[in-house]
């Protein structure tokens, strides 16, 4: 049976969690001393540990080893996404990190009818971390959040693939066979892009890519492109 697994900083000998992870381990797993968990700290590494103490306030813990794990991807793949309304930008987030993205970048454009804050933000990553146990990765990636559409596609500069989904293309600028190399993954909101905003991108250096003759939803056409791009880089192989 898998251990339940949690998120701290400064792992060492002994340590604590506290806050979300701590009200996450007492109130619904009912953890009591003795019981043994898995510790991430984002460093790719594992670490197993037993509960020593269940306080008031934080379980304390005594790590027993340290194990280095193989299940993070191999290329890095930035996804971009523009604002979703409802909890559809929580679907992209939880079926990217599944996936094996390394990082995510939400952002507002022209159409875009759906908007951002402070504690949106702070939800998306906590979609985040979620999503790496369930998965049993070792790294829960970060998402941030871009108010400008040409900081968002700025934020790519330097990956060696950067492709951006067009709805209005009859067919791709870039092929994905063969895809190797960091990558860096565009796609818009509900209302998709306009011409200018293409035309930024292609002047940054994106390709435009086409998802098909069918128009797709814009959680859908995120998970697609991602899941073909993962399969090309042998992620999911």
């Amino acid at each position: 049976m898998a251990r339940n697994r949690f998120f701290i900083d400064h792992i060492q000998e002994e340590a604590a969690l506290t806050g979300d992870e701590f009200r996450h381990a007492k109130n619904v797993l009912r953890l009591k001393e003795g019981s043994e968990v898995t510790l991430l700290d984002g460093s790719g590494a594992e670490y197993s540990a037993i509960v020593t103490k269940v306080e008031r306030d934080r379980i304390l813990l005594h790590v027993l080893q340290k194990t280095d794990t193989d299940r993070e991807p191999k290329t890095e793949v930035f996804l971009l996404v523009g604002a979703l309304k409802g909890d559809k930008t929580e679907l992209v987030v939880q079926k990217a990190v599944e996936l094996g993205v390394s990082k995510i970048g939400v952002f507002s454009s022209r159409y875009c009818a759906a908007y951002m804050n402070e504690n949106k933000l702070e939800r998306l990553n906590r979609v985040s971390r979620e999503a790496a146990k369930q998965c049993m990765r070792q790294i829960a990636p970060p998402v941030v959040y871009f108010e400008n559409y040409q900081d968002a596609l700025k934020s790519a500069n330097g990956y060696q693939n950067k492709l951006f989904a067009c709805e209005f293309l009859e067919q791709s600028e870039e092929g994905l066979n063969g895809l190797n190399g960091p990558c860096a993954l565009v796609v818009g909101s509900e209302g998709g892009f306009s011409e200018e905003e293409f035309a930024l991108a292609k002047s940054l250096g994106f390709r435009g890519v086409s998802l098909g003759r069918r128009i797709l939803r814009a959680e859908t056409a995120a998970i697609a492109l991602l899941s073909v791009v993962m399969y090309e880089l042998g992620e999911l192989k």
